[in-house]
């Protein structure tokens, strides 16, 4: 019901409308006594009717010009009965963005555990980190290419100071892409996760050092379980190697930065996520690739190529195809998932990613773990999830 008072428009104008608000207010007449002079005034209907609800629009309808005029003096007076529909939650949607959330955090660790393992037998039966990184992200920068000159997905509108800010976040996203995957070409893969679990750990340490900020009592003491329980893990690997573990660490900082340069220098740009990572790869591509060629170089590629082609067979190709198309894809949908959630169910999704990747790592590979070790690996995980928790 909507019910607006206006009250210069209490008095109706008019004799006719005089006389409806003196019967209306007169002594009741009886019905056997009606006199002549009343025979000639209409019946008149009731004004308000007791069947149905009141319904008034507002006074501007039926008042005069004069009164129209007069808008400054309303007092308005607006109540409704809201309809179910305005009042029940949007359970299905929010139902819905959870199911949409999950999809993505499933896809997500599915293309990691799988581009980890294809990674890893291909390191194995050909290490060579740098051409594998380059393959990796000219795979992914032509995928996009396709997918924009195809129309499958939109192309970013991108001006040169988007590829000036983005630059600084590419060379710290080539420098952490190379390191982990030198890692990995030397020690078990679980190790390397469990070394980048520590990422927390670094992130707090440039960012107080470097940037001045601060943080409550509990990031501090976040810290302890995860440096902690990384150092127990690194003590009791079996197979520790020196440069597998500096690799790791090397790419927890570099992405510390890169994460530190986009947040800066990202701010204010409307890029999707999805094209964001496209053009990140792209420019690291460009970076990568001198430096690839310089460090290993087209000859030792060759001769690793025949050598891997003899021992694995064809399907040595599959696997360099399916571990450069995975970590693009476990990376798009990565940053498409930052797009949809916050940045602490993004930091939880991360944490759970390395819990599957080290499991299913090690049960593929058969990775023998003492248990010291895996109560190293624990603490660490552990104590990234309270960061995760403090940090918010």
């Amino acid at each position: 019901m909507i019910c607006s008072v206006k009250q210069s428009a209490l008095a109706i104008r008019g004799s006719s409308s005089e006389a409806i608000f003196r019967g209306k207010h007169s002594n009741p007449v009886q019905i056997s006594s009606f006199s002549p002079s009343l025979s000639k005034v209409k019946p008149v209907k009731a004004l308000v009717s007791v069947q149905k609800p009141l319904y008034l629009c507002s006074p501007g309808k039926f008042a005069s010009a004069e009164t129209q005029q007069q808008k400054h003096s309303l007092i308005t007076c607006k109540a409704y009965e809201a309809e179910r529909s305005d009042i029940e939650t949007s359970t299905p949607s929010e139902a819905a963005q959870k199911v949409k959330i999950g999809i993505y955090f499933a896809t997500w660790w599915a293309l990691n555990v799988v581009f980890n393992i294809y990674n890893k037998k291909v390191l194995n039966a050909y290490p060579y980190p740098w051409l594998t990184s380059t393959l990796s992200l000219a795979c992914g920068s032509l995928m996009m290419l396709i997918s924009w000159a195809t129309r499958i997905a939109e192309a970013p509108k991108t001006d040169l100071e988007f590829w000036k800010t983005l630059f600084p976040v590419a060379v710290a996203h080539t420098i952490g892409h190379v390191a982990a995957t030198v890692s990995m070409s030397k020690v078990a893969v679980s190790f390397t996760h469990i070394i980048k679990s520590g990422e927390p750990a670094f992130s707090v340490l440039v960012s107080r050092l470097l940037l001045g900020e601060t943080f409550p009592v509990p990031v501090y003491l976040s810290l302890i379980p995860i440096i902690g329980g990384c150092a127990l893990a690194a003590v009791t690997e079996l197979n520790f190697n020196m440069t597998g573990f500096m690799g790791a660490m090397i790419s927890n900082l570099a992405f510390v930065f890169r994460n530190i340069f986009s947040k800066k220098g990202m701010k204010g740009k409307s890029v999707s996520g999805m094209n964001y990572y496209a053009c990140l790869s792209m420019l690291s591509l460009l970076i990568l690739t001198p430096f690839a060629f310089a460090v290993e170089g087209p000859q030792m590629w060759a001769a690793g190529w025949q050598t891997a082609l003899s021992q694995i067979g064809p399907q040595f190709i599959w696997w360099m195809a399916a571990q450069s198309v995975f970590y693009h894809l476990y990376n798009q949908v990565s940053y498409m998932s930052l797009d949809q959630i916050s940045p602490l169910t993004f930091s939880i999704g991360n944490t759970m990613k390395r819990i599957s990747v080290i499991v299913s790592s090690i049960i593929i590979f058969h990775t023998p773990v003492q248990p010291v070790n895996a109560l190293g690996a624990a603490i660490a995980i552990l104590g990234t999830f309270l960061y995760s928790q403090a940090k918010q």
